[in-house]
This record gives structure tokens, C-alpha cells and sequence, in this order.
């Protein structure tokens, strides 16, 4: 583990209810204009913040690839979904760079406030594509550098959304677009053309 990758033994704070005043999950739902019978790697899934409601979106056909690496991480994760009642999201124990997913099986990669963590993301990019159908999106989520929050990791661990879209667009992704979202994060799309 890198000194970036959260902590799982602070997995309680992902679920505080003072988060969805700062990261309301419908806000970033809604940017991401998910259809029903979509299916969606949440990469970096922790806890599962942005999973129950990706799965909610997709709808019962589709389905939800919660991946983390950290399986501490899946255990909340599963107690969450069996709370929920959901049965479109499978809950994975793998690396982001290395998902264990078909080749082209998704139709968008979601990656929320994890981008900042990884040391290789051209790695991520390209596990990303690989996962991707021709068409497929790309969004990473992440916080922004420029304001100071109650909570995240330290402003040098930071990235900007300018750097994820120009890291978007090396690895080939087209229509790359960005916007913040809630009070302390960035979002940023796009495509993959084949």
C-alpha cells in the first residue's frame, strides 16, 4: 500500500452523513447521464458511497462492478448491499490496474476520489480502455486543489482536473471535458473512440 491509498481502518468516516452535504451523490449521478441497463466499473469503490447509486441508476439490468483492493473495504460494501437489497452490484477484491474484468464489458469506468492515490495512471488509463466498450466513458472524480476542505487528503497530494484531462487525452480518450462538482471536487469525462 502507497502512503496515498486511504486507510481501510477509517472506513466509517466514508459514510458520514456530513459527506453528502459536501459530495451529494445525485449531483455527480446526474453529470455522468447514466441510462438504465448501463454497466459501470466503480473503481475504487470503498465503502460503496457511490456504488448503491450508481446500481440504483443503471437499474436492475444493469449492473455495478464495486472493485477495491482493499477487502475490509468490500466487507462494509457487502453489508451495505445486503441492507439494500440490491442485486446489481458484485462486490471484486482487485488492483485498479489490473480489474480482472472481460474486455470490453463496461460502459463507463468510474473512479472516485482515487485518482490522487495512484502512482501509475497510465496503468489505470489503459486497464480503463481495456474494460471499455468502443464508446464507452471515462470519469474520474477527484478533489481539487484550490480550496482547502474539512476533509481529504493534503493539498500536496492533489491533482487538478486540467492534469487529468491532458492524461485523458495522451491515453487516447476523446471529448474530455471537466466541471466542478459539489464544494471541494472536480469531474472529468471521456470517451473512448474504438
Amino acid at each position: 500500500m502507497n502512503d496515498r491509498r486511504f486507510n481501510a481502518a477509517q472506513a466509517r468516516r466514508l459514510d458520514d452523513p456530513a459527506r453528502l452535504l459536501w459530495l451529494p451523490p445525485d449531483e455527480i449521478i446526474a453529470a455522468l447521464h447514466l441510462r438504465p441497463g448501463d454497466t459501470i466499473a466503480d473503481i475504487g469503490a470503498g465503502t460503496g458511497y457511490f456504488s448503491v447509486p450508481l446500481a440504483q441508476a443503471a437499474g436492475p439490468s444493469g449492473k455495478v462492478y464495486a472493485v477495491d483492493a482493499q477487502e475490509e473495504m468490500l466487507v462494509w460494501l457487502r453489508q451495505k448491499l445486503a441492507e439494500s437489497g440490491l442485486s446489481n452490484v458484485e462486490a471484486m477484491q482487485a488492483e485498479a490496474d489490473c480489474t480482472g474484468l472481460p474486455d470490453a464489458s463496461c460502459g463507463m469506468v468510474f473512479l472516485a476520489n482515487v485518482w490522487h492515490e495512484f502512482a501509475n495512471r497510465s496503468a489505470i488509463l489503459r486497464e480503463s480502455s481495456r474494460i471499455l466498450k468502443a464508446g464507452g466513458r471515462i470519469a474520474i472524480l477527484d478533489w481539487r486543489p484550490d480550496v482547502e476542505p474539512q476533509a481529504g487528503p493534503p493539498l500536496e497530494h492533489r491533482l487538478s482536473a486540467s492534469g487529468a484531462g491532458g492524461e485523458l487525452r495522451s491515453a487516447g480518450f476523446q471529448h474530455v471535458a471537466n466541471v466542478n462538482v459539489g464544494r471541494y471536487s472536480w469531474l472529468v469525462q471521456g470517451e473512448k473512440m474504438q
